[in-house]
């Protein structure tokens, strides 16, 4: 370092740098006063203690390999002592597990020797976003609704996960919400302000699969007429959700496994690879491990998305919050159709909590958005929430079946009963249309339902 530019140090610390190499030590703290930043420098782990208890950075980057110990101490130091300050590990080339073991303990990203300037800059950029006042407000309005000790233990756990960089593999049954979650997540971290972009990889063809992720350039494929830009770059400084990833097929997920370790991609037609700046979120209603037993599914992926596993509780796990979902529901339904929001009996609301709700808050808001167009008045009775008698039964157990059996698509017919039942009550009203000569008030009378919800069933099955 220069006279010159041991001068024009900036006055405040900032960043505290932990290596026993001088010359990386140099290195790093050159590259940080040319941002602005003002670092502290220590070779061991004793010196790095030393200096935090004096001292409260809003960053520190430490070697792996100390003289006296490793990064993982300080990692679990710094933790315990000043858990506001992001810590980013350097490690050798190739030692991922190690990587991976430092964000399982908090850390909030890692960088790889020989250190790319360009990598560094970045890393540090994000984290000097993490200050703790930027890290309260939840995103774009969306807002997680309940106060159980299994939604309090999950949104500390979001959280808290929103302060790193690390691949987050969400867990839970359809209708959970687990792209709620995901949007929480990067919207509490230092990545807010950069684009959330969701994909639902069992919606993709596998045909476009690498077009959809990578790119392609004008004329790589018949129909390539320009060149386009694929969900990662689309990304790029933001979060890329991978929804439903266990749904992808093996040789797609060989060149995302590249992609996620090389953080590169290479668009269809094109030569050489583009770096990408994006932070990994994932999530299925599958059991992964189960998949990659099965051999559907690459267990070097599945490490990859797997450095931390956030299970969000079904809703029947959780039924005390009920009452405040479906009070946020019912009012963003009425704000919808302009009028006062309707409320539920008390018998209703027993209903609810009773119900085994195998579509979660899903099924929830879709059975007040129906109970709400066949109810006749303000108040919304047992009888419109159109649950099953079985379903009114705390005891009747609820069948095994997974996710995709209890309807993993969104929409209003995602929580209807299963095609038989439906079918059945089709054939029900057709009969009674066809005795009253499609009189459609009198064959509600013999239905025993009103003709507003019968019109509702007619409109639902497209015979209006």
């Amino acid at each position: 370092m220069t006279v010159t530019e041991r001068r024009n140090r900036p006055d405040s610390i900032d960043v505290l740098v932990v290596d026993d190499e001088d010359d990386i030590r140099e290195l790093i703290e050159l590259s940080l006063m040319r941002m602005g930043l003002g670092c502290d420098t220590a070779g061991s782990v004793q010196e790095a203690r030393a200096l935090i208890e004096r001292r409260r950075y809003r960053l520190c980057l430490t070697d792996m390999r100390l003289p006296d110990g490793d990064g993982l101490e300080l990692v679990e130091f710094i933790q315990a002592r000043q858990p506001s300050t992001p810590v980013a590990v350097i490690t050798a080339f190739g030692s991922i597990e190690t990587a991976i073991r430092a964000l399982k303990l908090g850390a909030f990203d890692f960088v790889t020797k020989p250190v790319e300037l360009k990598r560094l800059r970045e890393l540090v950029t994000h984290a000097l976003k993490l200050e703790p006042s930027a890290a309260v407000v939840a995103p774009g309005g969306r807002t997680l609704i309940g106060s159980s000790p299994a939604f309090l233990q999950l949104r500390a756990q979001a959280e808290k996960l929103a302060r790193n960089q690390a691949p987050v593999f969400i867990h839970g049954e359809s209708g959970t919400g687990k792209e709620v979650i995901a949007r929480l997540i990067h919207g509490l971290g230092a990545r807010a302000n950069g684009p959330f972009v969701p994909v639902n990889c069992g919606a993709i063809s596998p045909e476009l699969m690498e077009s959809e992720f990578f790119g392609h350039r004008k004329g790589s494929f018949t129909g390539a007429a320009t060149d386009k830009e694929g969900l990662f770059q689309a990304a790029s400084g933001g979060t890329l959700f991978l929804d439903e990833i266990g749904e992808l097929p093996l040789a797609m997920q060989v060149k995302l496994l590249r992609a996620i370790q090389e953080r590169a991609v290479r668009p269809v037609g094109a030569h050489a690879e583009e770096p990408v700046d994006v932070r990994i979120l994932s999530a299925s209603h599958q059991d992964l491990s189960r998949l990659v037993a099965d051999g559907k599914f690459r267990q070097d992926l599945f490490f990859r998305i797997n450095v931390i596993t956030l299970r969000i509780p079904p809703l029947r796990e959780r039924a005390e919050d009920i009452p405040a979902l479906a009070e946020h529901i019912l009012a963003r339904v009425a704000e919808r159709e302009g009028g006062p929001p309707r409320r539920l009996s008390p018998a209703a609301m027993v209903a609810l909590q009773r119900h085994d709700f195998p579509g979660n808050v899903r099924e929830l808001e879709n059975l007040l958005e129906r109970a709400c167009a066949l109810c006749e008045g303000d108040e919304i009775g047992p009888d419109d929430i159109d649950l099953q008698p079985a379903c009114f039964s705390s005891a009747t157990a609820r069948p095994d079946a997974t996710a995709a059996e209890t309807g993993s698509t969104a929409g209003a017919d995602a929580v209807e009963h299963d095609g038989h039942d439906t079918e059945v009550e089709r054939m029900r009203v057709l009969k009674a249309l066809e005795d009253t000569r499609w009189n459609r008030s009198a064959a509600a009378r013999n239905l025993g339902m009103t003709l507003r919800q019968l019109r509702y069933r007619l409109q639902k099955w497209g015979m209006e």
